[in-house]
């Protein structure tokens, strides 16, 4: 056994000069580059798109939230992040700014 470790070692080291530490780097800024243009750009490009969005909302715009609710906004609070949703005539609800994924085209509400 031992006479095949040695020989194993005595292959390894004599061949090929070993890899030094640029290369290291160069792997390590590649990986870098392929995280920020596929997970980091992408991500925050959504977000800076969606804090747009939550501080165009205005009163009498349709606006679909993270629960799936489709409403009506009646009341938007400035200080406080949060608006009131108008489901139907008789019931409102409050909710963050944040919840809310899309402003729905004007209508959507009598079509659905």
């Amino acid at each position: 056994m031992s006479l095949f470790i040695s020989s194993a070692h005595a292959q390894a080291s004599g061949g090929a000069a070993q890899g030094g530490g640029m290369e290291m780097i160069i792997m390590l800024a590649v990986f870098g580059l392929i995280f920020y243009f596929l997970l980091y750009r992408p991500q925050a490009k959504r977000v800076k798109e969606h804090k747009n969005l939550v501080t165009s909302l205005g009163k009498g715009d349709e606006v679909l939230t993270q629960g799936g609710i489709v409403g009506r906004i009646t009341k938007v609070s400035d200080e406080k992040d949060f608006i009131e949703i108008s489901l139907n005539d008789t019931n409102n609800i409050v909710v963050q700014k944040s919840s809310v994924t899309a402003v729905l085209p004007k209508g959507t509400m009598k079509s659905l």
